[in-house]
């Protein structure tokens, strides 16, 4: 095994040794083939090459103090994937498949997993695409579920520091009562081109509005939105933004350490109110929010260089939940064998 330098992993792509597929054809899944050949074929006709039938998910694997490999809310996980599925005319895999497929992955990959106390992550990222040919839209009849595992470091190079955010009214990531609630890679590919505008401004990522009335706070680049006030802790609510696992998490450990919680329509005006924000999912965990920059008012909403107090202490404690150093009361943690 080559040498890897823990604490440098960039968020990206890392070879390992193996990765997880099985086909759904007739009705039934196949059993899981484990292979070393990063590769596939697929027909040319395929439903995810033409018709988008494509979703995925992403969660983490952590290496604890005590050496165990624990991996964080796994069943949300395999439950959002089948939401989305379903929201495609998909067939999606059952929670046993997916648990079955997702820890022997890790297993067999288990020198990939970060040390304890690097900073790093195994990410893992399971699909499902539709592989059948079909010319006409409709629905495949066949699909494939894969599961690969790649170690990584912070999604933002920066790490658990506040970063700048430019909101964007020239683009919209999804329409309302379209696939914006469903993990499908249309909305992400709908996303890189106003996150290529945000970059190239200097700025982290893009904050969306809502795609209808540009009244409302929705996506935070491909993360949720939270904002803190008076010891509450408010997150939007609409049917066009992917139900974070983190975000969900954080909602519950903000309830436990006896603050409010919100879950409501968020009006961009609001922003002026705020004592702290962020955006939070897998692969940030949370970012701070140092400023949200509107072009089209000219106007910046500050939230000071440093993270607040409240977003220090949520990030601290989902983080020592996932790496073992706080007890899991809410059962969140399964541990790979």
């Amino acid at each position: 095994m080559e040498t890897i330098n823990w604490k440098e992993l960039p968020f990206a792509y890392h070879p390992t040794d193996c990765n997880a597929r099985a086909v759904r054809k007739n009705g039934t899944w196949s059993t899981p083939e484990y292979t070393s050949d990063f590769m596939m074929p697929i027909h040319i006709g395929a439903t995810a090459l033409h018709y988008g039938q494509e979703v995925f998910e992403g969660l983490k694997a952590f290496m604890g103090r005590d050496g165990k490999i624990r991996v964080f809310r796994w069943q949300e996980n395999a439950k959002r994937m089948q939401d989305s599925c379903r929201g495609i005319m998909m067939e999606p895999p059952t929670t046993e498949l997916f648990k079955e497929m997702i820890f022997e992955t890790v297993r067999r990959n288990k020198k990939y997993v970060p040390p304890y106390g690097s900073g790093a992550s195994l990410y893992i990222r399971p699909l499902t695409i539709g592989t059948g040919a079909r010319v006409g839209v409709r629905p495949s009849d066949e699909y494939t579920f894969i599961v690969f595992v790649s170690p990584v470091g912070p999604y933002f190079k920066e790490g658990f520091k506040p970063v700048s955010f430019m909101i964007t009214r020239d683009f919209d990531r999804a329409a309302p009562k379209g696939t914006g609630r469903f993990k499908v890679g249309g909305n992400y590919a709908a996303s890189l081109t106003s996150m290529h505008v945000a970059h190239e401004a200097g700025f982290a990522n893009v904050l969306y509005l809502d795609a209808k009335e540009k009244k409302y706070i929705d996506e935070c680049g491909p993360a949720n939105f939270f904002a803190i006030k008076n010891n509450t802790y408010i997150t939007p609510k609409s049917e066009s933004i992917l139900p974070s696992i983190t975000n969900k998490s954080l909602v519950q450990l903000a309830e436990h350490l006896g603050m409010k919680t919100e879950i409501r329509p968020v009006a961009l005006e609001e922003l002026d109110t705020f004592d702290e924000a962020g955006a939070c999912g897998t692969a940030a965990v949370i970012s701070p929010i140092k400023s949200i920059w509107d072009d089209a008012s000219g106007k910046s909403y500050n939230f000071g260089e440093q993270a607040g107090p409240i977003s220090t202490k949520l990030y601290h404690a989902l983080l020592d939940i996932q790496n073992g150093d706080a007890e899991d009361i809410f059962g969140w943690v399964d541990f790979i064998e």
